[in-house]
């Protein structure tokens, strides 16, 4: 298994989008992205999900040369239009914005509308707070999460991240975690594996609990802590779909297949200038609250113990696939 430097990876990952349609200032953000979940142990969010990018470059799936269009008809609204293309590109397009009116407003909402999968929404939110913002986004994704008591899936995974800020221009905790009991990753990866999935992560088509991978894919996904997650799932399809105007889960096409519809997916984020409501006491406070519970033996924040990793480990197979797609 080869150990890789961060920058081959994004380097070969910027070669491999524009050799398959994508504009290079896109291609650059996205394999910026691609960078950073390598870096971070997030595999399914890294090069796992490059190859993907590329067939759907290829078939048009994603308009790799889409100029994301910028509008605030209101105070404290920004809307980014992706044309359906990446979500690295929209977002980027409407961050700066976004900022700005944070601070003038003390707080702003952003949709992002109309782009292909963001994969790590923390990615985005992590972004405001090391401008000293706090951002809470929400997205949502193909039907996989079938309500209480159902068999049949209405919601995606409908993923929610949190940001803070710390004051010094980094990041006092995050989190970004699936309204799923589970990612739909990890479970693609264990079924690819051949290994059994623990109790509790999905159910068949009949709504029985099962410990097969497949069997979970062909049925659905059940939500994190039962009814409460499932309320938190449609909160984020609000967001992320009904805020937007974008696809409702149930509606969202396969992510990965080559051809297809656009996934035509939106993203919103709430962001909030903390010194515009209770000034520095807003440090003080998240310090204390962090002091609360890092002072507990085995206890701590979430986001706060994540060590970059440079060089990385990539699988022979998926380096092999990398350097193919760079190649053309």
């Amino acid at each position: 298994m080869p150990r890789l430097k961060l920058d081959e990876v994004e380097q070969a990952s910027h070669r491999a989008l524009v050799s398959h349609g994508a504009r290079d200032d896109t291609a650059g953000l996205v394999a910026r992205a691609i960078r950073v979940a390598e870096s971070n142990g997030n595999r399914i969010c890294g090069l796992y999900y490059l190859e993907s990018y590329c067939r759907q470059l290829e078939t048009g799936r994603i308009n790799g040369i889409a100029e994301p269009v910028v509008t605030v008809d209101r105070p404290g609204a920004v809307r980014v239009d992706g044309r359906l293309g990446f979500a690295q590109s929209a977002f980027a397009a409407g961050l700066p914005v976004a900022i700005e009116s944070a601070r003038t407003n003390g707080i702003c909402g952003m949709s992002v509308e109309h782009t292909h999968t963001c994969t790590s929404l923390g990615y985005f939110t992590e972004q405001f707070a090391c401008a000293g913002l706090l951002a809470i986004g929400a997205t949502n994704a193909t039907p996989r999460v079938s309500p209480p008591g159902g068999s049949t899936p209405v919601l995606g995974t409908n993923p929610i991240a949190m940001a803070v800020p710390d004051g010094s221009g980094g990041v006092a905790f995050q989190f970004d975690f699936s309204t799923s009991a589970v990612a739909l990753g990890k479970i693609t990866m264990a079924a690819a594996a051949g290994d059994e999935i623990p109790l509790g992560w999905a159910v068949d088509a009949d709504g029985h609990p099962t410990t097969d991978p497949q069997a979970a894919l062909d049925g659905s996904l059940v939500s994190a802590g039962g009814y409460k997650g499932y309320g938190i799932g449609l909160m984020v399809e609000v967001l992320a779909a009904a805020l937007t105007g974008c696809r409702l889960s149930v509606d969202v096409p396969p992510l990965k297949t080559p051809d297809g519809q656009p996934h035509d997916l939106g993203q919103f984020y709430v962001v909030v200038d903390p010194t515009s409501y209770s000034g520095a006491g807003f440090h003080e406070r998240i310090l204390a609250l962090g002091e609360s519970i890092v002072g507990q033996p085995g206890a701590r924040l979430p986001g706060t113990d994540r060590v970059p990793t440079d060089p990385v480990e990539v699988e022979d197979d998926v380096w092999k696939l990398v350097l193919g797609l760079a190649a053309g």
